[in-house]
């Protein structure tokens, strides 16, 4: 919470910015509130920056993941620079303020998805989600949604100040790097893409498997 009030100030700088650019371009709404689940499996309202045009469709995915693509036509020019320097997401400290969420956590999933969970995914919900956190940081869009699942619960389980400090220094480098901003562009471009595969049962186990080996190593 500390550094949430720090950062409030450049919070300030970014939204009188933002707000600008997004009344020039079509005078539609600042933000955009969207249904999360929260800790505890509780519904919160999460803020980002509106990227798309107003009343835009909502578009997902065959696993349930949000529909993105650099080319996605139903989102605004000012969205899209948004979305590829991740500022639309600094809203969110809106949330930390109000308690919702922290800085660091695992991503908060839309309300809907809340009873496709595994039982092995739900310890995610143990604590609140966060601006930033592992999946985002390491991987962002490249995986699948039951992969972001399981490393989310991982570090619900495992969280401590030095994973979140190489968290926090990793996002600013994946931001930086702007990669893997898109699912379905990351998807296409990946004949092996492991969402192919994310629901079939016989590779839960070694999949859950590899993933913690992975994420431990990072831990360390």
């Amino acid at each position: 919470m500390l550094c949430c009030f720090i950062a409030f100030p450049f919070f300030l700088l970014i939204l009188i910015g933002v707000t600008i650019a997004i009344k020039i371009e079509d005078g539609g709404p600042v933000f955009y509130i969207a249904e999360r689940i929260g800790k505890d499996s509780k519904k919160i309202k999460m803020f980002k920056f509106r990227s798309m045009k107003v009343n835009a469709p909502n578009l997902t995915n065959p696993d349930g993941s949000t529909y993105n693509s650099k080319n996605d036509p139903r989102v605004t020019r000012v969205g899209k620079f948004l979305r590829d320097t991740s500022l639309d997401e600094t809203a969110q400290i809106l949330n930390v303020i109000k308690g919702d969420m922290s800085i660091i956590g695992p991503r908060a999933s839309g309300w809907g998805a809340l009873d496709s969970y595994q039982p092995d995914e739900v310890d995610k919900m143990k604590i609140r989600p966060g601006i930033t956190g592992y999946t985002q940081a390491y991987y962002r869009n490249s995986i699948s949604v039951r992969e972001k699942r399981l490393m989310d619960a991982w570090y619900a389980n495992n969280a401590s100040l030095w994973l979140d400090i190489k968290i926090f220094f990793k996002t600013i480098q994946t931001v930086l790097k702007r990669e893997n901003v898109y699912t379905n562009d990351a998807v296409a471009s990946d004949a092996n893409a492991k969402t192919k595969n994310a629901q079939s049962a016989e590779n839960y186990s070694e999949e859950t498997s590899n993933i913690r080996f992975d994420m431990e190593g990072i831990s360390k």
